[in-house]
């Protein structure tokens, strides 16, 4: 049951806009609004967005000034405000390194030497700000999923003391590795699947350097969007706290892996098959391995965009759409096509941002709440951007009703359902749910559970906070071409374009499908601003006590 506070009640009418039941409207006009979200309008923003005059939209490069002038620009036509007192930006303070290319990898032990070539066998940085770092003979010990979890009763650190050593680890979590639906959650990643994880747990108990096992099926992703967004320039933000961070965070092919275990006398496959159960015991490996890592370090600042829609009753209250502007840049090295145009991802959520605004500034009436559309920075450098929105919030977070997050919009077409991830998390699925039931849809879940897309995308720094996050995908369901079809498109797009150069804007997309979500998530914001609701997470939910916490709610018995 969506909660609320105390002394309101629910109003979802507006929900049913979307199908001109306008009795609910009170006039604002919402039906003319929704119908100004249009494939043209979509079109002509991805393709501005992911034009070569943009240059890949890396943060802190001459790229970042042409983006946030032409978004600050598009707000304001609109008639918006600054979304940051008296500006359109916040200002993200990042340091960059850029590591030597030139690095090499010997692992000896067992009587043997094996050297790893950079890119192709392996990649390597750091988080610390320091010109040179490394690992100097260090002891390589596997530690499975290198996961410490107690309320799956899970702690594959459990009798070996790792301090000063190399762990050796697999990405994603044993119940992908199994499919059994009782270990963690199945096939579906947890947050303990995630590398982001692995490197924090390493360096909570002490490790100097971790190496992360790549295989393409649990890690969602095929070695090459490695290699590509673990090289060249990588960004931090420069505020980092007492965050404890490993000497070296690495990624190992799974070829490379295979060629380590037969270097140690063991089988990998057997021994990746043991870490998957509750017998399994970490050990030494009987290697070492010596790397050195050299880096340029740089200071910048990059750039959030805000722009709000004030609110007409309680201001302070707020809906926020939220959209990366940011891609990886431009990369001499690549070849004649050097300039990751990051269309699909994320000129197109972005734009869709744009069109979303675009309706919301078309209402003849301010809705009750205020609605902050957000572009933020370095994502791709790993959430940065919301990360300090998150912790360095323009509006309080308990007076953020929600955020609505858009990172890839549907390319190939309408389909009949919408894809959820994270479906099941929160009450925002209820409000999304009527608003699809009203235009004839039907939600999904992640049908690619095992990414573990919903800790990889901007929401996900809000949601940890305790702030409900909706996080929307398109559908499966093509009705051209049927389901089959459609997931072939997904995986096409994964293999052959996903961080990748070749992401570039096409005018033969048929952007019909997002144009159908974009009204969809046009009447979620709208119903939530309009309304007094304050939908929280479900029961059970790790974000669930925070949010409870913040808002003054009673956790129910049995949450952590």
């Amino acid at each position: 049951m969506i909660r609320h506070l105390p002394s309101t009640g629910v109003s979802l009418c507006a929900i049913g806009a979307v199908l001109a039941l306008t009795a609910c409207e009170r006039g604002d006009g919402f039906d003319a609004a929704a119908e100004t979200i249009t494939a043209a309008g979509l079109g002509r923003g991805i393709r501005d967005l992911a034009a070569d005059s943009m240059g890949g939209r890396a943060p802190a490069s001459w790229g970042e000034e042409r983006t946030v002038r032409y978004l600050t620009g598009r707000f304001e036509a609109l008639g918006l405000e600054p979304g940051n007192g008296s500006s359109w930006v916040q200002e993200v303070p990042l340091v960059s390194l850029s590591a030597d290319p030139d690095m090499g990898a010997v692992i000896r032990g067992r009587g043997t030497v094996n050297r790893l070539q950079h890119g192709s066998d392996f990649v390597a940085v750091t988080e610390q700000v320091v010109e040179q770092t490394g690992l100097q003979s260090s002891e390589l010990v596997f530690v499975g999923y290198g996961i410490v979890a107690p309320e799956f009763g899970w702690d594959d650190y459990d009798g070996i003391d790792v301090r000063g050593k190399t762990i050796v680890v697999l990405v994603n979590d044993p119940g992908y590795a199994t499919g059994d639906t009782a270990l963690f959650n199945g096939r579906a990643m947890t947050y303990y699947g995630r590398w982001t994880y692995k490197y924090e747990e390493a360096a909570r108990h002490g490790a100097d350097g971790v190496l992360v096992v790549h295989q393409t099926g649990p890690a969602g992703y095929p070695w090459a969007v490695v290699e590509a967004g673990w090289s060249g320039e990588r960004f931090m933000l420069a505020e980092r706290g007492d965050q404890p961070s490993v000497e070296v965070e690495g990624w190992i092919s799974e070829e490379t892996a295979r060629t380590l275990f037969a270097q140690a006398r063991l089988d990998f496959d057997l021994r990746a098959a043991e870490a998957a159960t509750r017998d399994f015991t970490p050990y030494d490996l009987g290697l070492q391995v010596t790397l050195s890592l050299r880096n340029a370090i740089g200071r910048s600042t990059s750039r959030n965009v805000l722009a709000l829609l004030r609110g007409s009753q309680r201001p302070q209250e707020l809906v926020i759409y939220t959209a990366h502007w940011d891609h990886l840049g431009t990369d001499p090295a690549v070849g004649a096509d050097s300039i990751y145009n990051g269309a699909l991802d994320n000129a197109s959520g972005t734009s869709g941002v744009l069109q979303i605004a675009a309706a919301f500034a078309g209402l003849k009436r301010a809705p009750a709440r205020s609605v902050l559309f957000l572009a933020v920075t370095a994502e791709e450098q790993g959430l940065l951007g919301s990360a300090y929105y998150a912790s360095h919030p323009v509006y309080p977070l308990a007076e953020t009703v929600a955020t609505i997050n858009l990172d890839g919009l549907n390319i190939w077409g309408p389909t009949s359902d919408l894809t959820v991830v994270g479906y099941g998390m929160s009450e925002l699925d209820d409000v999304l749910r009527e608003a699809a039931g009203a235009a004839g849809r039907t939600l999904a879940p992640d049908p690619e559970p095992e990414k573990g897309s919903y800790y990889r995308s901007d929401h996900f720094e809000f949601a940890k906070r305790g702030v409900p996050s909706l996080y929307p995908d398109a559908g499966i369901q093509d009705l051209e071409h049927g389901e089959e079809w459609a997931r072939a498109r997904r995986d096409e797009y994964t293999n052959d374009n996903y961080h990748k150069p070749s992401d570039e804007y096409d005018p033969s997309w048929n952007l019909d499908g997002a144009v159908q979500d974009l009204r969809l998530l046009f009447a979620v914001g709208h119903s939530l601003a309009t309304g007094d609701a304050w939908p929280n997470w479900r029961t059970g939910t790790e974000f669930r006590a925070v949010r409870d916490e913040m808002m003054g709610y009673s956790t129910p018995s049995g949450e952590n």
